[in-house]
Order: C-alpha cells, then sequence, then structure tokens
C-alpha cells in the first residue's frame, strides 16, 4: 500500500512539474515574440512623440497619445473604482451580520458581474452614452473601465475582509468604537488587499481594448479635457498590427513590449506596497 502510494506521488509531483514547465514556456513564448519583434523598432521618439501625418503608413511619429490614454484612463477609473468599492465591502463585512441574505446576493452578483465579458461592458456602456447624447471621449472610456474592475476590487477585497479576525472586530466594540470606526480599523487589516485588488483592476483595465473602443473612442492627440477622445495602447496595437506595412507591425510589437513593460512595473510596486501594508496587518 505505501509502495503504492509513493507511486502514485511521484506521478502527481511529475504532472505539476510539467504544467508548470508549460505554462512558464507560454509565458516565455508570448515574451520572447514581443521583444524580439518589438525591441528593435521601440525608439525614444516613438514614446515621445505623437503620431505624424504618415505614421499609419510607417513614417514618423509615435505613440505618445495612447500612452497618456492609457494612464488616464487607468488612473480615473481605479480612483472611482476604489470610492464605489470600499463602501460596498464595509456594508457587507461591518454593517451586514455574516450570514446576511442580502450580503450573500451582493457576493453572488459581483462573481456574476466579473465573469461578463468587457466588450458586454462597453456595449452597454455605449448604449448609455447614446441615450444621453454623449460621444466617446476620455470620460466614457473611465466610465467604462470602472465598471468593469468594480467586480475585481470588490471580490478581492471582501474575501480579505472576510479574514479579518472576529475578535478584532469585537474588540474595537468593547473600547466603545462606532461601526463606522470599527470600518477603518478593518480598512487597515484590509490594505494589503486593497493593493492586491489595485495590482488586479490595473492590470486588466490597462490591456482593455474591447470596452474602450465603444466608449472612449481613438485619436492622434491626447485628451485636454474629458469630453475628447483618448486613444490607448491596446487599441494602438490592433489597429497597426493590422497594417499590411511591415513598418508599421513592427511599431505594434514595440507598443506591445511597452504595455508589458508597464504592467511589470506596476505589478513590481503593487507587490512593494502590498509588503509595506502587510508588516501591519494583526494576524
Amino acid at each position: 500500500m505505501r509502495k503504492f502510494s509513493n507511486i502514485e506521488e511521484k506521478i502527481f509531483n511529475v504532472l505539476m512539474v510539467l504544467a508548470t514547465v508549460t505554462v512558464f514556456a507560454f509565458l516565455g513564448s508570448i515574451i520572447w515574440t514581443i521583444v524580439k519583434n518589438g525591441f528593435p523598432a521601440l525608439t525614444w521618439d516613438m514614446i515621445t512623440k505623437l503620431p505624424g501625418g504618415g505614421f499609419y503608413l510607417g513614417k514618423e511619429g509615435g505613440i505618445l497619445n495612447a500612452i497618456a490614454g492609457s494612464l488616464l484612463i487607468v488612473f480615473g477609473s481605479t480612483v472611482l473604482g476604489l470610492l464605489i468599492s470600499i463602501p460596498i465591502v464595509f456594508y457587507t463585512n461591518v454593517y451586514l451580520p455574516k450570514s446576511s441574505k442580502i450580503a450573500y446576493i451582493i457576493r453572488l452578483t459581483f462573481d456574476v458581474l466579473f465573469g461578463i465579458p468587457s466588450i458586454v461592458y462597453g456595449a452597454f456602456g455605449f448604449t448609455v452614452m447614446i441615450f444621453f447624447g454623449l460621444k466617446t471621449s476620455l470620460l466614457g472610456g473611465i466610465i467604462v473601465v470602472t465598471m468593469l474592475i468594480i467586480p475585481i476590487f470588490v471580490r478581492s477585497m471582501d474575501e480579505v475582509a472576510k479574514s479579518v479576525s472576529k475578535d478584532l472586530m469585537d474588540a474595537t466594540y468593547s473600547l466603545g468604537a462606532t461601526t463606522l470606526e470599527t470600518g477603518g480599523v478593518m480598512l487597515r487589516q484590509i490594505a494589503p488587499g486593497i493593493a492586491t485588488a489595485s495590482l488586479l483592476s490595473i492590470g486588466r483595465a490597462i490591456g482593455d481594448a474591447a470596452g474602450v473602443m465603444f466608449a472612449a473612442g481613438f485619436t492622434d492627440n491626447i485628451p485636454a479635457s474629458l469630453n475628447q477622445p483618448a486613444a490607448t495602447l491596446p487599441l494602438s496595437v490592433f489597429f497597426q498590427l493590422s497594417s499590411p506595412i511591415p513598418e508599421v507591425r513592427e511599431r505594434a510589437y514595440a507598443a506591445a513590449l511597452l504595455l508589458t513593460i508597464i504592467v511589470l512595473i506596476l505589478s513590481i510596486a503593487g507587490r512593494l506596497i502590498t509588503n509595506k501594508f502587510s508588516k501591519n496587518k494583526i494576524q
């Protein structure tokens, strides 16, 4: 029996190693393809200049418009998403009892919203914009991406909030703290979860193309107001990669490489922030 158990354990160890190697092989292949095709075309002019008159024909110019648009949409949607999500998490974990049916329905709703494709959010946002007579703009992109990432924020922070010790919550109440003050204590405890949720949300927001295509539009300029259209890096990659001109396709890979670098920087920053806040968490 023990011999059979050892064989079974070795088989599963081999399967786990193979699965891990396969994942890293796919990841390495993707990164190598992007770096190989995009690095030669990634120049300082491409990062710091707006598209010229013949940019999409292989002439001079850059993708500064797409970089600025992506960062503006990500920053705006992340801030707005946090402002909406944190009160929802507090309500379900502080104001409602753990066995509340309302809390269950709220979590189930956000689980469903979590799985909806981004293009559905984009189509919905576009329909609402038409109803109110709005045009594609930076504001429209921020709103649609906010709707997209709110389920990520809520469910990620909710899982962390549910792990907060009940004894800690009871201790705050026993010291005379109000429900709102108890929520402040919980906020400090779930700070690592907020950082992680922000990281996940930023990664999905900055890489979304379908949603912002309906709501934000595309432009060769940097938006000067919320009512102007905004370009994004994923759409820049999409438009250039479909070009028959080799130079333009190389720029598409360069834009994809730049997008990957931005996500990597944000991931490292998120890890550092998470580790910093984790030091203040009461186990």
